[in-house]
């Protein structure tokens, strides 16, 4: 066996690296074309997921393949050898069946124990088939892996241990909370329609929304995934499709949206989300104050139409406050701002405080009652005149202390929540800076999920994962002498059917009872010389360092190393043609 695997994940790679690095369905269908053609791999599978890229082959040679694989991910990524190379991991025999056996069972998911990883390890298993760059070996490791991700989760509890990437995902946006309680009579729309867009209608349907709005380049497959949630039995939500121009629109209906499409690029700009949730936070902040909400466009969640600003921005200070304030731990409100300024730098900003103070308290009407408004340096004149006072002797004002917190207005409670589930993202990340809005990415997911704990079965599982790697491994390895001792026996047949020959001819008078029965002895006799040894030997073979032992059987009896390839040949043109779908 010669198996390799080469790729990275989100355990050995930034989200960034992951995101640049991502192959859109041309891309990996040229990348496993260029694979097989290159002088090491004979076969090759490519696991592609949003969180992973792995590139299984079967080489001749280690060092050149992994050299390879490893140039062929970079050009077909566009991610330079040099930068890429850090993140990628290796894994060869052995260690190779494991890692995939492990992702299979959903041990090295982001999310422990999802089983959404079966299914996009059966789509590679079909592409390579389709691309006919899968053979025998990377078939049967890849169906294997299927029945051994299916046999951990119907003898152990791993699906309590984990969840979909959908299901997890929307218990972020929830902060923990029941899912159904909080999409509980909520619009949805889902930004397009594979699986895992699929996979997030439904768990939505489930989870109690009102309604789900499918959104999708090819609006056929919209339409027929509303129509399938409607029809579904365990669900009574609405469900209809819009074309991918509709969905600014129904962005400003949802309340909850999730994207997993294969853009290259953006599908939700921060500019677009903000347009949706225009206004919104600001009515929220008037419902809770009891008064008529504000709808004014452009408040962008502050009271009136002000801007969010600080002190340091405003104009006509004398100092440079926005330096000071970015240095940790220190406020521009407070005598920490001023540690160290000059005597004469002091008292000129004492001066503009004073006569800034009547425009401040302007400025700043329509400040949430019980908070500090950054505008106002009204409640600092006082301190800074004081502080002026001790100039004159100290020269320069010595920092004593940390200041206490400066009180922050609360965060307005989002209005939209959205999921992004797509590698590369469909939404830009400076949506988390949004008020009103909770975005939850691949990042954040990732984040999330680093200190999740593990259910005990995932020990249970492992260990399936080990018996089911030994025991691949024993039969690959048997399965590599089968074709000698094949050929050993077809030998065998021969020499009995070249002596039986001649004894015809020795004995012509010999009636056909009599020849069948020393037919019969003699095959009897070849049969049980060759019984233990052929036994024994696949049994050697089936122990890790038993290749030798072909070697060794053709030698010993000469046998022709193109008979061996002959019946190598022909087994696995029966193994194609009798192989069912994956």
């Amino acid at each position: 066996m010669s198996l390799l695997v080469v790729g990275l994940s989100h355990r050995s790679a930034p989200v960034s690296v992951l995101e640049r690095a991502s192959l859109n369905a041309d891309a990996q269908v040229k990348l496993l074309q260029d694979a097989v053609a290159a002088e090491p791999a004979t076969e090759a599978a490519l696991l592609a997921t949003c969180n992973r890229i792995e590139l299984y082959a079967d080489v001749d040679k280690f060092h050149a393949g992994v050299a390879e694989l490893s140039t062929l991910l970079a050009q077909h990524s566009g991610v330079g050898l040099e930068e890429l190379t850090p993140y990628l991991y290796v894994h060869y025999e052995d260690r190779a069946v494991h890692h995939l056996f492990s992702v299979a069972c959903g041990l090295d998911s982001m999310v422990v124990g999802e089983g959404q990883i079966l299914g996009q390890i059966k789509d590679s298993l079909a592409r390579a088939q389709d691309l006919h760059s899968a053979g025998r070996l990377l078939n049967d490791l890849f169906q294997q892996a299927l029945r051994v991700g299916k046999r951990a989760h119907s003898e152990t509890g791993i699906d309590r241990a984990g969840q979909s990437l959908v299901t997890f995902g929307l218990e972020q946006l929830a902060q923990g909370g029941d899912i159904q309680e909080w999409a509980r009579g909520k619009k949805a729309l889902v930004i397009g329609a594979g699986s895992m867009s699929s996979l997030a209608a439904a768990t939505l349907a489930r989870a109690g929304v009102a309604e789900v709005v499918v959104a999708n380049r090819t609006f056929d497959r919209a339409e027929r995934l509303a129509q399938i949630l409607m029809e579904g039995d365990d669900t009574d939500v609405a469900a209809r499709a819009v074309p991918m121009e509709s969905v600014p629109a129904e962005l400003t209906r949802a309340d909850v949206a999730v994207s997993c499409t294969g853009a290259t690029g953006l599908v939700l700009t921060a500019e677009a989300v903000a347009a949706a949730a225009e206004g919104r936070t600001a009515v929220l902040w008037a419902e809770a104050d009891g008064e008529e909400p504000d709808r004014t466009p452009g408040t962008d969640g502050q009271r009136g139409n002000l801007p969010a600003t600080s002190l340091g921005n405003e104009d006509g200070c004398p100092l440079d406050l926005a330096s000071v304030q970015n240095t940790a731990g220190f406020s521009v409100l407070g005598e920490a701002a001023v540690a160290g300024m000059a005597a004469a730098d002091l008292e000129q900003h004492a001066a503009w405080v004073d006569n800034g103070t009547a425009g401040g308290a302007q400025r700043t009407a329509g400040a949430r009652p019980g908070t500090i408004d950054p505008l106002d340096p009204a409640p600092d004149a006082d301190a800074i005149a004081a502080l002026a006072a001790t100039v004159a002797t100290v020269g320069r004002i010595p920092e004593r202390r940390r200041p206490e917190p400066v009180e922050e207005a609360p965060r307005p409670q989002p209005v939209l929540f959205l999921l992004d589930l797509a590698m590369p993202r469909d939404i830009d990340a400076a949506v988390h800076r949004l008020a009103g809005v909770r975005l939850v990415d691949i990042e954040s997911l990732a984040e999330a999920s680093a200190g999740a704990p593990m259910a005990a079965d995932v020990d249970q599982v492992r260990r399936i994962v080990s018996d089911e790697v030994a025991a691949f491994g024993a039969a690959l390895r048997a399965a590599h002498i089968t074709p000698t001792v094949v050929a050993l026996r077809t030998m065998a047949a021969d020499v009995v059917a070249g002596e039986i020959a001649r004894l015809d001819g020795r004995l012509p008078g010999l009636d056909d009872k009599h020849r069948a029965e020393i037919t019969q002895t003699v095959r009897r006799v070849v049969d049980k010389l060759l019984h233990a040894p052929t036994v024994r030997v696949k049994q050697l073979a089936a122990e890790p360092g038993g290749a030798g032992y072909a070697d060794a059987l053709r030698t010993l009896f000469d046998l022709d190393p193109e008979t061996v390839a002959a019946v190598s040949r022909a087994e696995d043109s029966t193994t194609e043609k009798n192989r069912g779908p994956a």
